[in-house]
C-alpha cells in the first residue's frame, strides 16, 4: 500500500448464522475490492447476551455505526435491537443480501444512516420473482 492510498475505517458489522456474514462479505470483496470496511460475526458461537456483547465491542473498537443482519427475528437481529435501545447513532438493516451490501459500501462515506436506508431500498429492488411464461 502506498502512503497516497488510506484503509477506510470499518463502517458496518454484518451478523447472522452459519457464515451468512463471511459469504456475503466475500462476495462484495470479490464485486468491489471493498470488503474491509465491513466486519463478519457468526452466531453460531454464542448465546443471545454473549452475541449482544461482541456486538457492542465491535461496535466500540471499530466505530462501525451500522448493523446488518439476516433475519428479522433472529439472533442476531434481537441482540442488535437492544443494542439500539441505548447506543445512539447506530442503525440496524435486517434482511441484508448482496445488492443491499453493495449499495452501503460505495455510500458509506456519505453518512452511514444515510446510506443504510438508500442500501436497504436496493436490497429491496433486487429481489424479484420470475416464471417461466
Amino acid at each position: 500500500m502506498s502512503n497516497s492510498e488510506t484503509v477506510e475505517p470499518i463502517a458496518g458489522i454484518v451478523c447472522g448464522h452459519g457464515t451468512f456474514a463471511e459469504g456475503l462479505i466475500s462476495a462484495v470483496d470479490q464485486i468491489t475490492g471493498k470488503g474491509a470496511i465491513l466486519l463478519g460475526i457468526s452466531n453460531r458461537e454464542f448465546g443471545s447476551g454473549e452475541l449482544e456483547t461482541r456486538l457492542r465491542e465491535e461496535l466500540k473498537r471499530t466505530g462501525a455505526a451500522a448493523l446488518f443482519t439476516d433475519l428479522p427475528a433472529g439472533s442476531a437481529t434481537i441482540a442488535a435491537r437492544r443494542i439500539l435501545r441505548d447506543t445512539p447513532g447506530v442503525v440496524l438493516v435486517t434482511g441484508t443480501n448482496l445488492g443491499l451490501l453493495l449499495d452501503f459500501v460505495f455510500h458509506a462515506h456519505e453518512g452511514v444512516a444515510d446510506a443504510a436506508r438508500q442500501a436497504a431500498e436496493r436490497g429491496r429492488a433486487c429481489i424479484t420473482v420470475s416464471e417461466a411464461s
